[in-house]
């Protein structure tokens, strides 16, 4: 396979990531050194595309670390992050505030005559990635950034470590007397999970999510629902991995360095960067959404109330814990439709192939499995992705499909190798990985997906293919290398398939017959499938909000007053009276640990997009190839060699507009 030599995945030893970092460091340096201190005048190639392709082997190693640490984050790997995390950290800033180097980049940078689009991209991208990374500072200032950078980096490592060793930690143990209204499913997870425990006789809930999601779902026990609920919303708020502390300490500091560039805010600071360039655009697309949303959630939950004093026969005071359980009863009611009727007809073989397939009939790619390649866990599983019937390389995906007690949790796409091409003008093919949390195998039955879990797998392979298709030169420009709220079109506009039954049918299939999903309950999933969109959209609305609240700060937030500040700023979507105890910054992981301060509403925003995109396929056909090679050539290959609006209406014919998103979510 040409450039596809594949990690040693089995030969990496924990000890053997410290020094190799910090001798790749080092090498980096010198070539940083090398390249700040020419005599020669400064040019595109010998300073900016220089420094472009310096440090190959430091982001080699660092492309497997981090994936790595994700997957595997043992207490001996989360020890090595916390000390290659400051050096890092270090090196980062070093370069950006070299001076002789940035003085040669701006010098460079004013002499692109000649350079193609891609080229000048990139001179743009790094010439504002050093002014936003410090390099205008002088003196004193540039020494406070550099110590701004390094505690955030440590304080944001320890957010995540804190938050995965409580989720880790949590055990909800359950009797014979306690499995009330869970399915089968639930049941013999929980059992498998205890017996894993040591402990035979019991049933085990965590806070993982093919475990708390279906428990709060379908548990009849409204005691037991409470205390996993108050589990799960006071996680990281109290005690040893207390993270009330760290995050408004984030918060403060990312408010100092904000400052320290000039802005108001960090959110002023951020959004430069963003498609939707200000927090007022931000708040403005957030309050349409929630002027259409929030009466639509409100009428939802009164029906949840109504339907519960029904069911119950007498009113209930429908608390955020009972909502999941009494609305997927209501659903099952009027749309005669159940997650796990359904489940058995996803199975997790038969989605990948569905999934595969799809690209297959859109993209012409083909996914072979390569059974020795090298991994970090047994369950892990590699494809050889190829195009044109086989005859060009696309890359490698690796899939690690279920939970362990050293793995993050959720569902996530990352990059170990990407696109990019060499200096001898070879085409470096990628190697993506997709990270999952799915149900396990239980007993005689294969791992059964939900609709929800096959929603994941294909958005998350959207995050794939926007990786793998990458045909860009840079490879700063490559890929999922796009501005934040860009980066989910691709993934959500793959979740589009999942609500057309021409694609359901070409692999959903009972696991045990190979029967096809009955017509009556596949029609009446997707007429669920709008079925609490508005509760839907204003709980992704408060998220935003809060966000943008942490980091729109123009003075810092004292940890004790971290509680009524998260009130506050998501009261204007609130559908329930705040739970005492219950907070969600402290394991607010996308934006004090994930990358995503002050972009979480790029999802929404994302959203927009997907639907307005999504209709093209629609109207010339879903599985329409001319369609999907356009997006293709417009997005998905594209990375960030241009304005990602311009991509968007390269595909579309227009900007974005928000009528599809009320067609698919309402129907109007």
């Amino acid at each position: 396979m040409l450039n596809m030599q594949l990690p040693q995945f089995d030969k990496i030893k924990v000890d053997d990531f410290e020094p190799t970092i910090v001798e790749a460091i080092a090498a980096h340096d010198a070539e940083v050194e090398a390249i700040a201190s020419s005599d020669e005048a400064p040019t595109f190639g010998n300073t900016i595309l220089a420094l472009e392709r310096s440090g190959a082997e430091l982001t080699r190693v660092l492309g497997i670390f981090f994936p790595l640490l994700g997957v595997n984050s043992t207490p001996e790997m989360q020890a090595v992050s916390q000390r290659v995390t400051p050096l890092l950290s270090r090196h980062s800033t070093s370069i950006t505030l070299n001076e002789r180097l940035w003085q040669r980049i701006r010098t460079a940078a004013q002499h692109l005559d000649g350079l193609d689009e891609q080229d000048r991209r990139l001179a743009e991208n790094t010439v504002e990635a050093f002014e936003r990374s410090g390099a205008t500072l002088e003196g004193d200032d540039r020494d406070r950034f550099r110590e701004l950078v390094e505690q955030l980096s440590k304080l944001s490592l320890q957010f995540e470590q804190n938050v995965l060793a409580e989720m880790a930690a949590y055990q909800l143990w359950l009797g014979k007397d306690d499995l009330d209204g869970l399915p089968e499913s639930i049941v013999e997870a929980a059992r498998e999970a205890a017996i894993e425990a040591g402990r035979p006789d019991q049933w085990l809930i965590t806070l993982q999510a093919p475990s708390f999601g279906p428990f709060m779902k379908y548990s009849a026990r409204r005691d037991l629902r409470h205390t996993l609920y108050l589990a799960y919303g006071s996680l990281c708020s109290t005690g040893d991995h207390s993270n009330v502390a760290i995050l408004t300490r984030i918060a403060a500091l990312r408010l100092q360095l904000a400052r320290l560039m000039g802005h108001n805010t960090f959110a002023d600071y951020r959004l430069e960067r963003m498609m939707a360039g200000s927090p007022q655009a931000v708040l403005d697309m957030l309050g349409k959404l929630r002027d259409t949303y929030l009466p639509a959630a409100r009428r939802e939950v009164d029906e949840i109330r109504e339907f519960a004093a029904r069911v119950e026969g007498h009113p209930v005071d429908v608390m955020p814990w009972d909502y999941s359980y009494y609305y997927n009863k209501l659903r099952d009611e009027r749309y005669n439709v159940n997650d796990e009727q359904l489940r058995p007809y996803f199975p997790l073989e038969g989605v990948i192939k569905g999934v595969f397939g799809l690209a297959t009939r859109l993209y012409g790619l083909r996914f072979t499995p390569i059974n020795d390649a090298p991994v970090w866990h047994p369950e892990v599983r590699v494809w050889r992705v190829t195009d044109d019937e086989g005859d060009r390389e696309v890359g490698v995906l690796y899939a690690d499909f279920f939970p362990r007690a050293t793995k993050q949790s959720g569902a996530w796409m990352t990059n170990i190798r990407e696109q990019h091409v060499d200096a001898d003008g070879r085409d470096i093919r990628p190697f993506v990985m997709l990270a999952t949390n799915f149900s396990r195998p239980t007993g005689d039955k294969p791992s059964l997906l939900t609709f929800g879990e096959v929603n994941t797998l294909l958005h998350e392979f959207g995050h794939c293919l926007h990786g793998l298709l990458s045909q860009v030169r840079h490879e700063s420009l490559s890929g999922t290398n796009v501005r934040r709220d860009f980066v989910e079109l691709p993934s959500q506009l793959n979740e589009n398939f999942l609500r057309h039954r021409e694609f359901i049918d070409t692999f959903a299939a009972h696991y045990d017959t190979g029967e096809a999903v009955p017509d009556a309950l596949l029609t009446g999933k997707l007429a669920a499938m709008r079925f609490g969109a508005g509760y839907g959209c204003v709980r992704q609305l408060s998220f935003g909000y809060l966000d943008m609240a942490w980091h729109s700060i123009t003075r810092e937030v004292a940890p004790e007053n971290a509680a009524p500040f998260e009130r506050d700023a998501m009261a204007k979507v609130s559908l329930f009276d705040p739970v005492e105890g219950c907070m969600m910054s402290p394991h607010f992981s996308h934006i004090f640990a994930g990358g995503y301060a002050a972009g979480y509403y790029g999802y929404k925003w994302a959203e927009v997009l997907d639907a307005d995109a999504f209709e093209c396929f629609e109207r010339e056909g879903i599985f329409n190839r001319d369609t999907a090679r356009r997006w293709r050539e417009c997005v998905l290959s594209r990375g960030d060699t241009a304005d990602p609006m311009s991509l968007y209406v390269a595909f579309t014919g227009h900007e974005p507009r928000i009528d599809a998103l009320l067609r698919r979510d309402f129907g109007a």
